[in-house]
């Protein structure tokens, strides 16, 4: 393996300088928007992002290295938005088909309107796309190739894709129906040390969508022996050093399209002698919009904007879904569903998704439609049941370890489940099945043997008594209206909403503020 950052190697006449672009994460965000940042201990929003904001960077970088660049999309690109949910992601095909993207990997919110359709969609992209874990349930072939070779003035790279192999279960299990995927095993190393010989390979990427804690995982274990490079997606994380590993290095470039990562890499004679890398931010005022991709984008938003553009309520504190155990929106949202349901509990399932809403001059922030889509990107049916407090301690201990496992292959996603009615204390890091302090329901200790009425959201597949996750649930019942229209009506009975973090889920290890937990690293996020 390399190298280290060193300026010590200075660029001579012989020196080769390829630089690699990567994205992650777009997730149907068409246009710029506030992003949240932590600086100074302090979160501050700035305006970020937009598809023809990131085409004017990459033209930009590419004429400073002609011939020399590869641009590179990690996945999660059709799902996100009301924009790309309306239009079942056709919304981006025209821009991303003319944005010059060099490589595709799909994500794991790529199956959300089917396989056909993300078939179809991915075709049209007409740029090449890669994923050796995914196949045709029918007859075990690939969706797509597994990788690809970009040969640059005799330097030759190398380029796997690797999906999420839990995609069915992190997913309503209906979206990914007809795909089969296969773990990240000593096949995956078979593969990548195969192509490493059979395609004389100098360096070699693996552009993953499995998330920042597996992807360090993977730099360190023996099956990325032949790997240099990691290009991480899907849990968002602003990577603005590469984590270095045993074996490769480890990059996550944000989301959204606020961010694009910059690795130069520098060879002398075929050989790799030193990178650098930067996390570059897609600054409005800096990279002004590409007229012709910004009119693509105004073009297909056209029949869905009227209805998304429509104003559903307000909100005097800033909206956001960024931390790893408690938010205001996720408040917001499980405050509706309690309302609106009367359960004793509401859950939300935890994530770190969309844009922030933030009231500007003193003046409550408009809530639209849109908002609603970037913040809740599925709009499904609620659905209610009963669970004694055992089963929703249980269940609780489970959401946890899915959380905060200090074993990075036992993690799913990575922010803890958010809910309204209960108040937990918790110590994020004890052993799985004792972290849970103490639980309050409605104000009073939980009873393990009461029976609890709770609220979440119908996911398709999922077995009837299964509730966000949590099995065995007594009562089932769908109710005639979705999370959307939940949230809409409380909102306009109640705005100008005022959400607050009020410690409904609590560690003392993580405090209030905590953005990421990635074990073995020193890695903030800002």
């Amino acid at each position: 393996m390399i190298l280290n950052n060193s300026n010590s190697i200075e660029t001579k006449q012989d020196t080769l300088k390829i630089t690699v672009l990567q994205t992650a994460d777009i997730h149907g965000q068409l246009d710029a928007h506030p992003e949240l940042f932590w600086e100074d201990e302090k979160i501050v929003f700035k305006e970020r992002g937009g598809l023809a904001h990131i085409k004017t960077l990459f033209d930009r970088e590419r004429a400073k290295n002609p011939n020399r660049t590869v641009i590179v999309d990690g996945g999660d690109l059709i799902q996100g938005s009301g924009y790309v949910a309306f239009s079942e992601g056709e919304v981006m095909i025209d821009p991303i088909k003319n944005m010059n993207y060099d490589l595709l990997v799909p994500g794991n919110w790529e199956v959300i309107y089917g396989k056909e359709k993300m078939l179809e969609v991915y075709k049209k992209f007409d740029t090449p796309t890669i994923v050796q874990n995914m196949q045709h349930e029918a007859n075990n072939e690939n969706l797509f190739p597994s990788y690809l070779v970009k040969e640059i003035e005799g330097v030759r790279l190398g380029f796997v894709g690797i999906n999420d192999p839990q995609v069915p279960v992190r997913q309503n299990p209906i979206f990914s129906k007809g795909i089969s995927f296969t773990g990240i095993d000593d096949n995956v190393k078979k593969l990548i040390d195969q192509i490493k010989v059979k395609e004389n390979i100098d360096v070699m990427f693996l552009v993953t969508h499995i998330g920042i804690y597996k992807q360090v995982t993977l730099a360190n274990s023996p099956i990325a022996e032949n790997v240099d490079y990691i290009l991480g997606n899907d849990t968002h994380e602003r990577v603005r050093q590469p984590i270095q590993g045993k074996y490769a290095k480890v990059t996550e470039p944000g989301a959204f399209g606020s961010f694009v990562g910059k690795l130069n890499l520098y060879f002398v004679n075929n050989n790799l002698v030193k990178d650098d890398y930067e996390l570059i931010d897609v600054d409005p005022q800096v990279y002004p919009a590409d007229p012709e991709i910004q009119a693509m984008v105004d073009k297909n938003k056209a029949p869905f904007k009227a209805n998304l553009e429509t104003v559903v309520g307000y909100t005097n504190t800033p909206l956001y879904r960024y931390l790893t155990v408690e938010n205001p929106m996720d408040n917001l949202i499980t405050d509706a569903a309690r309302w609106k349901t009367g359960a004793d509990i509401a859950i939300s399932n935890g994530f770190r998704f969309g844009n922030p809403i933030v009231p500007e001059d003193g003046k409550p922030a408009p809530i639209t439609r849109a908002n609603l889509w970037n913040l809740m990107p599925v709009n499904e049916a609620v659905k209610t049941g009963k669970a004694s407090g055992k089963q929703i301690k249980d269940w609780l201990e489970q959401e946890m370890h899915n959380a905060f496992a200090q074993n990075a292959t036992e993690r799913f996603g990575g922010w803890l489940v958010r809910f309204s009615g209960m108040q937990v204390e918790f110590h994020s890091q004890n052993e799985k099945n004792n972290r849970i302090k103490s639980i309050k329901i409605n104000g009073a200790p939980l009873d393990e043997a009461r029976i609890y009425t709770v609220s979440a959201c119908e996911r398709p597949g999922d077995p009837e008594d299964v509730l966000c996750r949590m099995p065995n649930v007594q009562d089932v019942e769908i109710k005639d209206y979705t999370i959307h229209e939940v949230v809409e009506e409380y909102l306009n009975l109640h705005s100008p909403v005022s959400p607050q973090m009020d410690k409904r889920a609590y560690c003392d290890y993580l405090g209030e503020k905590s953005f990421s937990t990635v074990p073995g690293t020193d890695y903030i996020f800002k």
